[in-house]
């Protein structure tokens, strides 16, 4: 697996998260994105600090990620997290009934 380089963290396994190789690329070492709607640059998304369910909801189809905060908006923009690969695999794994995740499993952030 391909890691960019630690910007002020650690190289280590609990420093680390896995993602797609296009979100890798695009996010590498940003902490800041700019909020589509009013254009200021605001911190974005930590998977190990933020609870998901208040920066993001799922659209009413589940197929699209809706950024409730400026943070959650910022971070859906930068990673392009409504990319139409994205949203052609959710519509299928919603048809399968494996997609939106439940609200339960959105609540915390992750160890």
């Amino acid at each position: 697996m391909c890691h960019p380089p630690p910007s002020g963290g650690l190289g280590e396994e609990e420093n680390l998260w896995i993602a797609c190789s296009l979100c890798n690329d695009t996010k590498l070492d940003r902490v800041a994105g700019r909020d589509p709607v009013t254009g200021d640059l605001v911190r974005l998304f930590n998977p190990r600090r933020d609870i998901w369910s208040k920066h993001f909801a799922w659209s009413d189809d589940g197929t699209m990620i809706v950024g409730r905060t400026a943070e959650g908006r910022a971070t859906v923009a930068l990673l392009k997290l409504n990319r139409s690969s994205l949203v052609i695999a959710r519509r299928g794994w919603v048809g399968a009934g494996w997609h939106p995740p439940t609200e339960t499993e959105s609540q915390q952030p992750s160890p």
